[in-house]
This record gives C-alpha cells, structure tokens and sequence, in this order.
C-alpha cells in the first residue's frame, strides 16, 4: 500500500511521517492507520508482511522518501523491528539521517526529547549486550562441539573402520555426500580422511 498523505510540517512543527505493518494473516491496518491520522502524520506508508522477513517494500520506500528533522511515528515498536539488534539498527539509520524516532504506545521512545534520547542510548546497550552474549554463546557451543568431536553438524570422529569404508566407496566414484550419510560424519571430514590418505601414500619408503 503506498504512501497516504496529508500536509506538511515546518521547522517549529516537524514533518511526522508514520509506518504501519501487519502480517498476511491479520485482517485490518485500520487501527494503525487511524492512531497515526491522530497523530498528524503528514505520509503514512504500509507493508503487509510478517516481521520475519527482509522483503518490505514499503518501508524502503518511506526510509528514501525521509528528509532531515523529519520524525518517523509507529503505532508501536513491533511493527518497526523483529527483535532489540533489528531496531536498535533502525533507530540508529535514522538518527544518523537526523530523522526522530516517536513510538505512540511505548512512549518513553521519542528520540526527539532529552529524555527519549537517553532511552535510546539505553535501548541501544541492551541490544549490544544481546548481540555479545550470543556471540559467546555461539563460541561457547563451537568450543564444546569440537571437544565433543562435532562442529555444527555429524560426529567428526573418523574410525579406522570408516577411513577404510570412505576410500573403497571414492575408488567407488561415490560422491562426497554420499560417503559422508555412509559412515556418518560431515562431508569435511571425508575430504580431510582421503587428503590425508593421499599425503600418506605421496611419503616416499625407506
């Protein structure tokens, strides 16, 4: 749905320009759109699109379409982001376009007041918090699987039995995958058995 427009602000009363989101399955933006009309948006652009996916046309559109000292409204913050990292990053884009950011049902969130801002900022650590405790989530479970013998995926675990198995199966012409389901480890552990392997019979015997 395109842009729906009223008139334009000016420097003492700034341009309010709102977003609206719903999901394919929902039935009506109505209440959005009616709370932002409230508001005084002067465009109000929507999507109709899960939160979960990238593809939201509208929304570009009225990120191209903001000019600085603008103030983007949403009804509330769902509707911007999927998650604290996805509008800390939003919130962020905006402000260095020097566009505000007001959400009317969270209304601590008005990056347009002192006090706002100072959210804002507070918002944004709590994100970065989140982004780093996964990251030493991610390199804690990496650190475990690999003493397990596992790295995202199969056992690595390589048997003298499946060596053996892997290098009758490639003298086969089987494929990597198929070797790999066979004996039950990753295909990167098959291609480091047959390098290995190789290497072995390249050592010239004494």
């Amino acid at each position: 749905m395109g842009p729906i427009d009223r008139k334009a602000g000016d420097i003492l009363n700034p341009t309010l320009i709102g977003y609206a989101r719903v999901s394919t399955t929902e039935q009506s933006v109505d209440l959005q759109l009616d709370a932002l009309n409230t508001a005084g948006c002067f465009r109000i652009w929507t999507d109709y699109a899960s939160g979960a996916t990238q593809a939201r046309p509208q929304w570009q559109d009225c990120l191209d379409h903001l000019q600085p000292g603008n103030i983007l409204v949403v009804n509330d913050l769902s509707r911007l982001g999927r998650n604290t990292a996805d509008l800390a990053s939003i919130a962020k884009t905006l402000a260095d376009r020097h566009v505000g950011l007001r959400s009317m049902t969270e209304t601590w969130l008005d990056t347009t007041s002192s006090t706002g801002l100072l959210m804002f900022h507070f918002f944004s650590a709590i994100a970065e918090y989140e982004r780093n405790r996964l990251r030493e989530r991610t390199i804690t479970g990496l650190a475990a699987a690999k003493a397990r013998g596992r790295v995202g995926g199969r056992p690595t675990k390589m048997t003298p039995d499946k060596a053996a198995t892997a290098h009758r199966m490639r003298g086969e012409k089987r494929t990597l995958r198929d070797i790999a389901k066979t004996i039950d480890v990753s295909e990167a552990t098959v291609v480091r058995e047959l390098a290995r392997q190789r290497k072995r019979l390249q050592v010239p015997q004494e």
